[in-house]
């Protein structure tokens, strides 16, 4: 019987810290690039979003997808439903796309290979959806732009070196160049190629050009990124300036890759800046994305003067930010952090932004740039997974972010475009912030959770982090949620206690906590519950008893909740001897040391599995969320369950089991899709306070093949 049993649902997510009370971004739509092909087409193949553009009325989007070889088109004259316009193919891999007016020009790569370079610059009628006219490049283009008159195109001619050749360094022929290319409304009437040999001191025959932007006077500012220089072109094809990029000195940053813990006590001295994408704020001054790629990364971003000045630096400042909200990529940080790559800038009613998108965070700083000097991180935004380009449309108090990152192949979530707002109110995401702790404090893969007595909420985080297993304290009082301590779970030794997979936790009554460990035999984690005290030192174990090895299988428990003596902990799914579509609920009572069980009907799916990630005793019932394995529209089942307590009577294990019954609480998945992207899988932490109210979270998967997007919010009191 489904039945809606909370009195009163809270809002989802606030407001950011620094984000204006009055105009804040939020996203309010997402669309999954596979919805752009034909009929009949096979949707299992790869595809992407990478650069993106908008016509000049704002109402039409189009997109480079590299993977597809085509171009794709997005009807946003409702951006909160955005709508499949469909794809044009090109003769080649598109790379770049700009537009003016309703007329696109996108560059498109015909290599052969990396020596015979070859390319195309290809003009779109984007409201025919036609080819109009094609010219061709000396080379392989990457970035393109379009000047504000519309008379020229600028294309950055990479001719890309070939990584796995000469230890992937710089120095491969042909050289890049820039290319200056005149245009009419059907095609290409002159093209002037500027040469860039000879400028850097790193592999000055091989400038690698990258990234182009144009302003209102005509200039063309240039990244070189494996040579971390930078040029200023005149719209004559005069070379105006060019200066390296520079370097910048970290510290307070992570750079062992693989350590599954977050410490942020390393530093890189001297790290070239390695700019991804420039974008001109004003005809003086521009900021650049320093991805790095060959030697650098500084991990943050930088606004230069033209002259070659450096006007502001980020340091790790954006890089710390997103640690704070959840969002460090760890496994994938070792050189270069959160990456930033992409750079937007735009005028939103008279305030002058930058846009800085992280790669490998997956997620935008919203920038007040109006003091150059001094910019203001106003808010995070949570972009999707590998972010590579952004457009704003201020006309229409519009973002737009394009990822590239498909999953396909692993059964994960598809590339998407996101479409943000500026509008008034409060904003929406982070919904859990470490900002305001007195330590940098890094975390992700939040799973169990248990209300404290104080009104707080403790939380673990999974093996993700096996080098650094950690019991969180939030305060949900605040918004966003707040980590305000870490209590790292240690052994006697005071080490860090290893082999854990903490999925569950709850109160032991004396001020320290038991944590349900998964477990997973081929990984000798095993299958167990420990005793934490209020040090965080593990003072007791205690595995499983023969009778439930012997079924055992990889999906343990998930979720622990105390009533009484007695410990009842959640398994995710059938282990051996459970009939199809059931799970056991086990107990273990801490006086008598007896083990028994019931047994929990689940799901039956249409597709991947379902599972238990939580169980809470509250009051009359015991709560459990039961989800299934499947992301974005294929999600079925995101659900609070209660169970009558009365029901809660364990049998003797290895016999027949009683079969409990369940009443749906909430569906789960309006909540996750009023956050505007697609629809996560992992909802794995409920808490309950004593007075009833209600927070659920989601795991981010430590940002690995993840949007690291986390979203913890009440919703509301039980009855």
């Amino acid at each position: 019987m489904k039945k809606n049993l909370l009195l009163a649902a809270s809002a989802l997510a606030l407001c950011a810290t620094g984000a204006s009370a009055d105009m804040t971004f939020n996203r309010i739509a997402s669309f999954a690039t596979p919805d752009n092909m034909a009929e009949g087409e096979d949707r299992a193949r790869e595809t992407s979003a990478e650069i993106i553009a908008a016509s000049e009325d704002g109402m039409t989007l189009i997109y480079t997808d590299s993977p597809l070889g085509v171009v794709g088109l997005i009807d946003i004259i409702d951006p909160k439903a955005p709508k499949a316009l469909g794809n044009i193919a090109m003769p080649g891999e598109p790379t770049s796309v700009t537009v003016r007016g309703m007329t696109a020009y996108v560059g498109v790569n015909t290599s052969e290979d990396y020596v015979n370079t070859s390319g195309q610059l290809v003009v779109v009628d984007m409201a025919k959806m036609e080819i109009i006219g094609s010219c061709d490049l000396g080379g392989q283009p990457d970035s393109i732009a379009v000047s504000k008159d519309g008379s020229f195109v600028s294309v950055a001619i990479e001719n890309e070196r070939d990584e796995d050749l000469g230890d992937g360094r710089t120095g491969q022929p042909p050289a890049g160049f820039l290319d200056m290319v005149s245009v009419t409304e059907s095609g290409c009437s002159d093209v002037k190629t500027v040469e860039l040999t000879g400028l850097t001191e790193i592999s000055p025959e091989d400038p690698e050009p990258e990234f182009v932007d144009i302003n209102t006077l005509g200039e063309t500012v240039m990244t070189l990124q494996e040579n971390n220089h930078l040029v200023v072109i005149s719209k004559d094809g005069e070379i105006l300036n060019h200066f390296s990029a520079g370097t910048v000195d970290l510290t307070g940053i992570d750079t062992v890759d693989e350590r599954g813990a977050l410490i942020f006590s390393d530093e890189q001295l001297g790290r070239k800046r390695e700019p991804d994408a420039v974008k001109w704020i004003d005809d003086d001054h521009f900021a650049i994305a320093n991805e790095g790629d060959m030697d650098g990364g500084s991990r943050g971003w930088t606004i230069f003067n033209k002259d070659g000045s450096v006007v502001y630096e980020s340091g790790a400042s954006f890089e710390h930010a997103l640690v704070q909200i959840g969002h460090y990529p760890d496994k994938r940080s070792d050189a270069k952090g959160v990456e930033p790559e992409s750079i937007e800038t735009a005028v939103f009613d008279g305030t002058p932004y930058v846009f800085v998108g992280s790669e490998r965070g997956s997620a935008v700083g919203v920038y007040n740039v109006s003091d150059l000097t001094a910019p203001v991180l106003e808010q995070l935004l949570p972009s999707g997974i590998g972010p590579e380009g952004y457009v704003a449309i201020p006309e229409r108090n519009l973002l737009i972010s394009a990822n590239e990152t498909d999953l396909i192949e692993d059964g994960g979530v598809r590339a998407h475009v996101m479409i943000f707002e500026r509008s008034e109110g409060e904003a929406m995401y982070p919904t859990l912030t470490s900002e305001g702790a007195d330590e940098l404090i890094g975390w992700g893969a939040i799973s169990g959770m248990v209300a404290g007595d104080n009104g707080l909420i403790y939380a673990v985080n999974d093996s993700f982090y096996g080098y650094q297993p950690t019991i969180f304290t939030i305060d949900p009082s605040t918004k966003p949620a707040r980590i305000t301590e870490v209590l790292r779970v240690t052994r006697a030794n005071g080490d860090a206690a290893q082999k854990l997979d903490m999925e569950g936790i709850t109160l032991d009554g004396e001020g320290g906590f038991w944590v349900a460990s998964e477990g997973r035999t081929d990984r000798v984690i095993p299958h167990a519950l420990y005793h934490v005290d209020a040090d965080g030192e593990i003072t007791d174990e205690i595995g499983l008893p023969a009778e439930l090895m012997a079924v055992e299988k990889r999906f343990g428990f998930e979720g622990i909740t105390k009533v009484g003596d007695t410990l009842w902990m959640a398994v995710q799914r059938e282990w051996g001897d459970d009939a199809k579509n059931t799970v056991k609920l086990v107990a273990y009572n801490l006086e008598t040391e007896e083990w028994g069980a019931v047994s929990y009907p689940k799901a039956e799916p249409d597709t991947g599995w379902v599972g238990l990630s939580e169980i809470v005793a509250h009051g009359d019932y015991f709560y459990v969320i039961e989800r299934d394995n499947q992301i974005g529209a294929a999600a079925v089942t995101k659900k609070i369950y209660r169970i009558p307590a009365a029901e809660m009577v364990p049998a003797p294990l290895g016999g027949e089991l009683p079969v409990v019954s369940k009443e749906e609480v909430r569906d789960l998945i309006p909540d996750l899709k009023s956050f505007g992207g697609y629809v996560v899988d992992k909802v794995e932490g409920l808490a309950i306070t004593a007075e009833g109210e209600m927070f659920v979270s989601t795991d981010n998967d430590g940002v690995d093949d993840s949007s690291g997007e986390t979203f913890f919010w009440s919703i509301g009191s039980v009855e």
